[in-house]
């Protein structure tokens, strides 16, 4: 596999980091660097910046409002993306309701939700995860009853990243409880959540910010126009879905920029290290780039079979050896900034851990969302090595 840019991808990445240089506002780049909590207004003003030249949907077909780019383009602006210290577009619109909406949704979908979903006019939240299904998703017990035109929705859902920013949710819930197989009886639904009966809580996470919710959903009415493709059909589109979500979730660009700032603290005369502990320290660092630039190629190949339409259970190895090579990261940037990495800084709403611990701390779940590691092993055993 060749593995080198050719002049024109070397020119599209000088074109993408002059944009950064010149848009990003210094303040959004200080904040990721410094790994602070964004505002909705920093991810809004930012992704409606890259909407505006045909950027805020870098997965997404010229013929959805998308740039159109190949898989070496997507991987390049994103590895642009992270090393310029910007926010990614939100996940939740980009990577997960909008390849669905364009490969599924009808046309008054793709008409009312598309570009609004781009631009950031909608905030999508993710309704997959319940109290009794997460890694076993297909376990979920929020029921969806045809009544009419309408469905009438009860249940609750769970750790819904950024709900009371949200306003829709992409949902599956239970149309048919006596199905043969329990995937078989899912639909996937499209519920505003400004709808009557809709309630969000939030849950604070262990460093002190609010990311997450859980959602109860009491007789919502939902109009069966916002059901995407068939009933009963969800689970096809959930697993569309995941594969996308699960492509991404590598973020190889995030990791090389935790690997950065421990190069920085390895060179920091305030770190007070020895010189055997610098030497082991970068040995663990060397360690994790060299997988790093494996996982890079795999990646790669992954892209391309998705460029191709085809849905690739490969992505499961990039979630899995994504997240452990960001948590081992993150994990290494905290032993060597040492206690002053734990110490904790006032954020304007209280007081959350320094970059150093908050990294470590919020890299903990990832080991879970986007589907648990140990499930992944499972689709990975079965689809990819046939076992």
């Amino acid at each position: 596999m060749d593995l080198s840019f050719s002049p024109e991808d070397i020119a599209f990445r000088d074109r993408v980091r002059a944009f950064m240089a010149q848009n990003l506002s210094p303040d959004t780049r200080r904040k990721v660097e410094q790994g602070r909590a964004l505002d909705k207004s920093d991810v809004v003003e930012w992704q409606r910046t890259l909407n505006r030249v045909g950027w805020a949907t870098p997965s997404w077909p010229a013929s959805a409002g998308g740039p159109g780019w190949s898989a070496v383009q997507r991987y390049i602006f994103m590895d642009e993306l992270y090393a310029a210290c910007a926010p990614e577009p939100l996940s939740f619109n980009v990577s997960m309701i909008g390849p669905v909406l364009i490969a599924y949704g009808s046309d008054e979908q793709k008409a009312r939700f598309l570009e609004a979903t781009a631009n950031l006019d909608i905030w999508w939240a993710q309704g997959f995860s319940e109290p009794g299904a997460g890694s076993d998703l297909a376990a979920l017990s929020a029921t969806a009853v045809r009544d009419g035109d309408h469905y009438v929705v009860n249940g609750q859902k769970l750790w819904q990243g950024m709900a009371h920013r949200a306003d829709w949710m992409f949902t599956l819930v239970r149309t048919d409880p006596k199905a043969a197989k329990k995937q078989g009886g899912i639909s996937f639904l499209l519920i505003d959540l400004k709808s009557p009966g809709v309630t969000i809580r939030p849950i604070i996470t262990i460093d002190g910010r609010h990311e997450v919710n859980e959602v109860f959903l009491d007789d919502v009415r939902v109009p069966v126009g916002d059901r995407v493709g068939e009933e009963n059909q969800g689970w096809t589109y959930a697993k569309y879905l995941l594969s996308n979500e699960r492509t991404g979730i590598a973020r190889i660009g995030m990791t090389r920029r935790i690997l950065a700032r421990v190069a920085d603290a390895l060179a920091s005369v305030e770190a007070g290290l020895t010189e055997a502990a610098q030497a082991r320290h970068a040995a663990e660092a060397t360690a994790i780039e060299a997988e790093l630039r494996a996982l890079e190629i795999t990646q790669l190949r992954v892209l391309a079979a998705q460029q191709a339409g085809q849905v690739d259970p490969r992505s499961s190895i990039l979630k899995i050896k994504g997240v452990e090579l960001r948590q081992a990261a993150s994990e290494l940037l905290l032993r060597v900034v040492g206690p002053a990495g734990y110490a904790f800084v006032y954020e304007g709403q209280g007081e959350a851990p320094s970059e150093a611990a908050s990294n470590y701390f919020t890299l903990r779940a990832a080991s879970i969302y986007g589907g648990a590691s140990e499930v992944q092993k499972n689709i990975i055993a079965s689809s990819v090595l046939g076992l």
